[in-house]
């Protein structure tokens, strides 16, 4: 499996932990959240921007949003340093590589989403 390889090469390469996300957050990067609208309504990082990956999420199917990557575009520059983060850090791994696949090389995502985020927050590991 070549190409699983390959993903996994860049998920790890561009991967940053909560900590260094929190320390590059407004000064370096910007914070791109990618949960359903509804969920980032209900609870987000202050200064975030909401793209959702996902149009639609159910217990039988996920629907990726086919706009994803030009609302996106719209809204960063290819060259531009961002994060990409969710709430637990699954969703997030799809949003980067489907970035980065799409030129945006200097996306990085955020391991362990908006709650990595609250724990890093709070002091805990």
């Amino acid at each position: 499996m070549e190409g699983q390889s390959s993903t996994e090469d860049i998920i790890a390469t561009v991967t940053v932990n909560a900590h260094e996300a929190r320390s590059l957050f407004g000064s370096t990067h910007r914070y791109l959240d990618v949960r359903l609208a509804k969920d980032f309504e209900k609870e987000h990082v202050e200064g975030a921007i909401n793209v959702p990956f996902y149009s639609s999420v159910t217990p039988q199917e996920k629907v990726k949003n086919p706009q994803f990557v030009e609302q996106v575009s719209e809204l960063f520059a290819k060259d531009e340093h961002f994060f990409v983060a969710c709430r637990s850090g699954v969703r997030s791994k799809l949003a980067t590589l489907a970035l980065f696949n799409a030129g945006f090389k200097n996306v990085k995502n955020m391991a362990g989403g908006y709650l990595a985020w609250m724990k890093a927050e709070s002091g805990e590991a």
